[in-house]
Parts: C-alpha cells; structure tokens; sequence
C-alpha cells in the first residue's frame, strides 16, 4: 500500500530540496533518510513494512547527515575522483588529516541514463571511531561533477 506513493514521494522531496541551499549536513540527513526509507521499505513486510520504513529513514538521516557534516571539500573533491576514475570494486580510501576521519568510496554499478552515466557507489566514513556506511547513487552532470541522485 505504502509503496505505490513512497518513492515518488521520496523523489519529490529531493527535487524540492534541490532548490533550497542547504549545507552539507542537511543534504547528508534528507539524502540518508531517503536511502534509508528505501532501504526500509525493501526489508519490512505486512505490518512491519512501515516500521521498517520509518526506522530505516530515521536511521539513513542520522547516518547521512553525520558523513555529511563531517566532510569537507577536500573529502568531496577524492569522492568525486573515486566516483570519475575508479573501475567498479575499486576502492578509494584516505583519512583527512585536519579532521581525523577516514573514507573509503567504492563504485558498485555503472549505468546510462538519457542525460549521460550514473553510478551506485558505497562510502564508508570512520567518524570519531564509528564506522557509518552510505549506499546511494551519483549521476555525472554536464560540467562533470558527480550529483547525488538518491
């Protein structure tokens, strides 16, 4: 039942946080609880779907807008590096050696779409000794930046 409206209301509200500015943190929370939703609504079943759901959401938020607010340009810039050059499974990782967090971003999946590639992508983030694990996917823009596109 949830499902028929869940995903593209999730893809509405990243459009529409598309035109707001907001801070890496903020873009971490709304994109981590939309992957997180997802995720949810894959794992639950019958009534425990929408637990599910809600957990998942509130998990991915928390998560994704942790690695979010912890990275800085220099972090986003070998994000995107990984994202551009890495074959799929090859692994870039780095520790950021102002802030003491580590990163580990890995291509999954590569595929095209009509406005160019995308790639699903796994990045792990070591945050004042807690490992937090983000899946999601990017997809290339025209000026060959990487977009988050979940």
């Amino acid at each position: 039942m949830y499902s028929r409206w869940l995903i593209p209301l999730l893809i509405l509200l990243f459009l529409l946080t598309g035109c707001e500015n907001l801070s890496k943190r903020d873009t971490g929370t709304v994109l981590g609880g939309i992957a997180g939703g997802i995720l949810g609504n894959q794992v639950g079943g019958g009534s425990g779907r929408t637990a599910a759901i809600i957990v998942g959401t509130l998990a991915g938020a928390y998560i994704g807008g942790s690695i979010g607010q912890q990275m800085d340009d220099n972090d986003r810039y070998r994000s995107q590096q990984a994202l551009e050059s890495n074959p799929i499974n090859r692994t870039s990782s780095w520790r950021n050696p102002d802030s003491g967090n580590s990163y580990q971003v890995t291509p999954t999946r590569t595929y095209e779409t009509t406005s160019g590639p995308c790639r699903e992508y796994t990045t792990e983030a070591v945050i004042d000794g807690r490992t937090e694990t983000v899946y999601g996917t990017a997809c290339r823009q025209p000026d060959g930046t990487w977009q988050a596109a979940n």
